[in-house]
């Protein structure tokens, strides 16, 4: 099974199998931090500057409100061994960056950049991007304005809020991701 395991992009892992679902909420008097409850984990999350917002456009600040799929981890293989994950894992390279243009045709897309281009560029100087869970927000159909570039990644030191994404600790981000596939239901709302 390991074997097999790991030819289609997975890590197996000892503990118990993906959840079905995370929730992501609010937290009660304050719009810009929440709670992701994964089973019997609750982490405390920084939220969009925007709060959660069920009409996402891009560059309003906010989460969207929704239902989402994690697809892919992405993380610096220069700073971190590997994590433990039943998603599909790619290391970021200096030339990844995320499409946020709504008036190019890979809007919300990962794409190749070189020095001087532009694009949220997956490879940061500081922490936030070192483990990023990309989502299916605005994927099928890919929605021009809709919204780019919205992922579960690292929080800042202060736990201030993000430009849209849902953020948490690194140990939380590690538990987390021993928990999520492709197939775990992530509730936004």
């Amino acid at each position: 099974m390991k074997n097999r395991a790991a030819s289609i992009g997975y890590t197996m892992i000892r503990s118990a199998g993906p959840l079905s679902a995370i929730r992501v909420k609010p937290a009660a008097g304050n719009p810009l931090r929440g709670w992701l409850i994964a089973g019997s984990l609750t982490i405390p999350v920084a939220l969009g500057r925007g709060g959660i917002l069920a009409n996402k456009r891009e560059g309003d600040g906010g989460t969207p409100r929704g239902s989402f799929h994690p697809r892919r981890l992405w993380w610096r293989g220069d700073r971190h061994s590997r994590p433990q994950s039943f998603l599909p894992t790619r290391a970021i390279t200096g030339e990844d960056a995320w499409c946020e243009d709504p008036g190019d045709r890979h809007y919300n897309q990962r794409i190749r950049r070189g020095e001087g281009q532009g694009g949220d560029r997956l490879k940061r100087a500081d922490h936030l991007y070192d483990f990023i869970i990309e989502i299916d927000h605005n994927t099928r159909p890919r929605i021009a304005g809709r919204g780019s570039a919205v992922f579960l990644h690292l929080a800042r030191d202060n736990f201030g809020p993000t430009a849209g994404c849902v953020s948490m600790t690194k140990s939380a981000m590690l538990q987390l991701l021993r928990r999520l596939g492709p197939r775990t239901k992530i509730i936004i709302g």
